[in-house]
């Protein structure tokens, strides 16, 4: 009987090997024959576990790079779902971005997790629940970290795969984006594109259409220059091109099975009306806005599979920008203008755009202000006070100046001795005469006592002019004490620096001008003249007291331009409506003549429409 038993296990054992291998045999076949990428998982995975003694059960997770979402791509067995356990050390293993151990609740040592990198990014996660006399978790980690190496060629595969027909895309749609730009005109781009596309993509027919007040227009249809007779046609691609936008999505009818729910209604509708087999329609984007679509029919037996479906999504992306501004810029100005006033009203009275509001806001209070706020308009100009009388005080004949008394600033009473001039050369002269008169005298009376009545005449003559001489001698002695002509203050001079100098007949000596008794200058720049006017007031406001206003009325207006510092003005005359005791001659400021009251924005922009009004005068033909 025992003998009977061995036989028994030995013929089981050879049986369950056998049974094992002809599964490994199975999963490989599976692992090498795989026809996508779910397969090829799934077989791995079933291989994985199969090296993995004790593995209980395995899933892997897969999605976008970095960002997923990581969805399940297989389990093993296929009958089981993620467990909580294997879900949790998945998103550990996600979030570190490492290998993970979970230790088991009960049943098992645990579960291992490990992630799928790439490149250094993210694609998903595999994880492995082991029983409890299954391997230890290190031994099975490591058996992850080498079996990964597999998901890691599929998915750099795929990757390369995915590339190089998005590089093909690409190249196809720039051949027909090259074909759009070559058009200058909207109408000649538009029917090129449609055109082009039914050609390059097999359609029936292509059209190509523009939202307008919510509603899609159609712009162009391929071998078609003019709609005429197929207004029925148009209204219905325009119904389409609407559901389409309508769900900001691209419409196929029919539509797969595998993509999202999607109204199909008027695509529908459109295929019956056109015979058509199936209808595509992309929608057109220019800036983040919706503002077209492209429709594809093609007919039947010919349905738009997801490479074609990919194609047209990318020639839009492309095209939607280019032919959006070649649109706009084709229009007339007229339109254009119209659009602007359109986009800014309507952003203006719409939502949003707080900021545009506020400054519209303020604008309006802005003009509403420059047209009723008003001011008073003054002229301003460089001024300065003069004594109303002005007396200039110089030499009465050549000579050396003997003594000065005053200088510039004090104040003097009339007849008040200001200088004098050196007089010793005057009494010398004046001591000549004397004697030459004495001689004369002498001479006259020895003519006289000899009866030379005619020589007598000659020397009286003599004796006359003498005294001439002296008398001049006289008032040029007198005239040497240089007096004050009334009472004043001394403007200018100081002769304290200079005694002994010689000073020419009629060199300025001093000036003096009466205290209290002033008059304003006021430069007034040639561009402000034909505003003033006399009897016209204003105040002055000077260096020395700027915070002391002085009333003025003007006066005078000279008719003589001068030029200084790069400007032309002219002399206004003005007196002062009163006087203080700390005014003094040659003063400078400004002043300000009030002219009338004006709109603000008038007086702001005075300067420059007058230098507008003679540049347009210059330069008009």
């Amino acid at each position: 009987m025992s003998g009977s038993a061995e036989a028994e296990q030995g013929q089981s054992r050879e049986s369950a090997t056998s049974s094992v291998a002809v599964l490994d045999q199975s999963l490989w076949t599976q692992f090498h024959g795989a026809g996508s990428a779910q397969d090829f998982v799934r077989a791995w995975l079933g291989l994985q576990c199969r090296h993995i003694p004790g593995a209980a059960a395995a899933a892997v997770v897969l999605g976008e790079p970095e960002t997923g979402p990581f969805t399940p791509a297989a389990t093993w067995p296929r009958s089981e779902e993620v467990s909580a356990e294997a879900r949790l050390a998945v998103d550990r293993a996600i979030e570190q971005g490492q290998g993970v151990a979970i230790s088991g609740a009960g049943r098992g040592p645990g579960t291992v997790a490990h992630p799928v990198m790439v490149d250094g990014r993210l694609y998903g996660a595999v994880a492995v629940t082991l029983a409890a006399q299954g391997a230890a978790p290190a031994e099975a980690m490591r058996q992850l970290q080498w079996g990964i190496g597999w998901l890691e060629a599929l998915l750099r595969r795929e990757q390369g795969a995915s590339d190089a027909a998005l590089h093909d895309r690409t190249e196809r749609a720039l051949a027909i984006l090259a074909v759009v730009l070559e058009q200058r005109r909207f109408r000649s781009a538009a029917s090129a594109l449609v055109t082009t596309l039914a050609a390059r993509l097999d359609c029936g027919q292509v059209a190509i259409g523009f939202r307008r007040r919510k509603r899609s227009r159609v712009a162009a249809l391929s071998h078609a220059s003019g709609f005429g007779r197929k207004m029925n046609v148009v209204r219905d691609i325009g119904h389409a091109m609407d559901e389409a936008l309508d769900q900001n999505d691209i419409v196929l009818y029919p539509q797969p099975g595998h993509w999202d729910y999607r109204v199909t209604r008027m695509h529908e509708e459109l295929a019956d009306a056109q015979k058509a087999g199936s209808v595509l329609t992309v929608p057109l984007q220019a800036n983040g806005d919706l503002v077209g679509a492209i429709t594809f029919e093609r007919p039947k037996g010919r349905p738009f599979d997801e490479e074609t479906v990919e194609l047209a999504d990318t020639v839009a992306s492309m095209v939607g920008p280019v032919i959006t501004e070649i649109r706009k810029n084709d229009r007339k100005l007229l339109t254009k203008a119209a659009e602007v006033v359109w986009n800014q009203v309507t952003a203006i009275l719409g939502p949003r755009y707080i900021g545009r509001k506020l400054a519209t806001v303020a604008a309006a209070v802005l003009i509403w202000l420059a047209l009723t706020v008003t001011g008073d308009f003054e002229v301003a100009a460089p001024a300065k006070l003069e004594g109303a009388i002005q007396r200039t005080v110089v030499a009465p004949f050549e000579g050396y100046i003997q003594s000065a008394t005053v200088r510039a600033g004090e104040t003097v009473d009339e007849g008040e001795l200001l200088a004098t001039l050196n007089d010793q050369d005057l009494l010398l002269e004046r001591l000549r005469w004397q004697t030459s008169r004495r001689q004369r005298e002498i001479e006259f009376d020895r003519a006289l006592a000899e009866g030379e009545r005619a020589e007598a005449s000659i020397i009286r003559s003599q004796i006359a002019q003498a005294d001439a001489q002296l008398a001049l001698i006289d008032a040029q002695v007198e005239r040497t004490r240089i007096v004050a002509p009334f009472d004043g203050i001394v403007v200018s001079g100081d002769l304290s620096q200079s005694i002994g100098g010689s000073v020419a007949r009629g060199e300025e000596l001093f000036k003096v001008a009466p205290v209290g008794d002033y008059r304003v200058v006021i430069e007034v720049d040639e561009a402000d003249l034909a505003e003033i006017a006399p009897g016209q007031t204003g105040q002055l406001r000077l260096a020395a007291q700027p915070d002391a206003p002085l009333g003025f009325t003007v006066t005078a207006i000279t008719p003589v331009a001068s030029q200084a510092d790069g400007r032309n003005f002219f002399r206004v005359e003005a007196a002062l409506d009163g006087s203080d005791a700390w005014l003094r001659p040659s003063m400078e400021g400004v002043a300000r003549v009030s002219i009338d009251e004006r709109l603000v924005v008038e007086i702001w922009t005075r300067r420059m429409v007058n230098w507008l009004r003679l540049a347009t005068w210059q330069w008009r033909p």
